[in-house]
């Protein structure tokens, strides 16, 4: 189905505009959390097992998520969610008891996965429908708005009580949600769309095998980017010595080169997969990562803000790398065989979170028993793999690819989505 030109402009403008809001109250408890764990009172294992298991609360979501988007539409959802998931941020400052604080946050979880499918479902249908690159530059715009949440949030914190800047920002986001989501595609454009329920329903387990690997990655692809979100400010304060405001530095730097990555991805996926340029960003990220994680806390000891510079710049690279990945993973779930778009996202997702509330586990169990440094050796490693697995895809649809255009010559855009399949 094509879409009219002022139409698809409204839609692009709402959902760039629920993104932007997405990124803001994503990262704006960053600087906020050295505060967070004290105000509860917890270790880092506990910490860490706070943020891992809280995933729960997006199991759910995950499982009911397509569910609700057939039933009242991903327009309905989106309002819902997003409204929802703002005020229980609103609640955070005013908590002090660590359990209440797990089940408030398993309930932004909940709330927020199924933001998240509604959302990235919206981008990829319209993707679909407009026939090129949009998703990059949707992920683009998340990242802007989480790398100007932190930097203000970082301001925010040296003056204001924590009650107050929660209260105003996710407040006013909660009125901005409602608004700009009311102009996101309506179910009879998307029924009209390209997408069509499968003929016959699909066992979980008996997924395609393109499905799980694309779950492994998108795990492997977002980790690191949860992992520096969660512990930055932490590593800024704890390891390299900084105050609330520098310590968001680095993470600040780390979005502001997403930023730059997916909104180059468009150009820089003319005349190549974007899983390929996923290969060498995860091969030079990682290493960067890694890097940065190992030298600022070797130079902070003798300059708390040498420290700081090394593990910014090396932070700054490993972004660039990170920025394709997560896009590139989800902009195949509109071409796994037999599944929709929604489908396909919430079924990786799921998986994914199955393994973040394991892995955000071990990582504070780490940073406890072992030091924050060796805790990221994790993300880093993850990084790689990532990687690698967006590099095997990309072989993998290129072969597919090659062996189209062999049977039949390439005359318009059905050779490039057989090649998706």
């Amino acid at each position: 189905m094509s879409i009219k030109t002022e139409r698809a402009k409204s839609v692009r403008s709402a959902l760039t505009a629920i993104f932007f809001l997405q990124g803001v109250l994503g990262t704006v408890i960053i600087p906020r959390v050295p505060e967070l764990i004290e105000q509860i009172d917890v270790n880092f294992t506990a910490w860490g097992a706070i943020l891992g298991f809280s995933g729960l609360g997006a199991l759910v979501g995950l499982m009911f998520a397509n569910r609700y988007i057939v039933r009242f539409g991903s327009r309905r959802v989106l309002e819902v969610s997003s409204v929802s998931w703002s005020l229980l941020l609103v609640s955070l400052p005013f908590i002090d008891n660590a359990w209440i604080f797990f089940l408030v946050q398993a309930a932004m979880a909940f709330t927020g996965s199924c933001l998240n499918i509604a959302l990235n479902m919206q981008a990829v249908v319209l993707q679909k429908m407009l026939n090129r690159t949009i998703i990059g530059r949707f992920h683009g715009v998340w990242s802007i708005g989480a790398a100007s949440s932190v930097a203000v949030s970082a301001v925010m914190a040296t003056f204001l009580p924590m009650w107050l800047h929660f209260l105003l920002v996710p407040g006013l986001a909660a009125i901005a949600f409602y608004v700009v989501s009311t102009r996101a595609l309506t179910a009879e454009e998307i029924g009209k769309s390209s997408e069509r329920k499968p003929e016959k329903k699909s066992p979980f387990w008996k997924a395609p095998s393109q499905l799980w690997l694309l779950s492994a990655g998108l795990f492997a692809g977002v980790f690191p980017e949860a992992a520096i979100m969660d512990w930055s400010a932490v590593f800024g304060k704890k390891v390299l010595g900084l105050d609330a405001g520098l310590s968001a530095v680095p993470y600040t730097l780390f979005v502001g080169a997403m930023i730059i990555s997916r909104l180059s991805i468009g150009r820089l996926t003319r005349n190549r997969d974007i899983g390929v340029l996923s290969f060498w960003g995860g091969m030079f990220g990682s290493v960067a990562m890694g890097a940065g994680a190992l030298v600022g806390p070797a130079l902070s000891t003798q300059d708390p803000i040498l420290g700081l510079a090394a593990t910014s710049a090396l932070w700054f690279v490993a972004g660039l790398g990170l920025g394709p990945l997560s896009p590139g993973f989800m902009s195949a779930a509109g071409y796994v065989k037999g599944l929709t778009t929604a489908q396909a996202l919430a079924r990786m997702s799921l998986i994914s979170s199955v393994l973040f509330m394991g892995g955000k586990f071990v990582m504070g169990a780490i940073a406890q028993d072992v030091n924050l440094v060796a805790a990221f050796m994790l993300p880093t490693a993850l990084f790689c793999i990532a990687g690698l697995i967006a590099g095997a895809m990309a072989k993998r649809a290129e072969a597919e690819k090659t062996a189209i255009e062999d049977a039949f010559p390439m005359t318009g855009p059905i050779g490039i989505i057989a090649a998706r399949d």
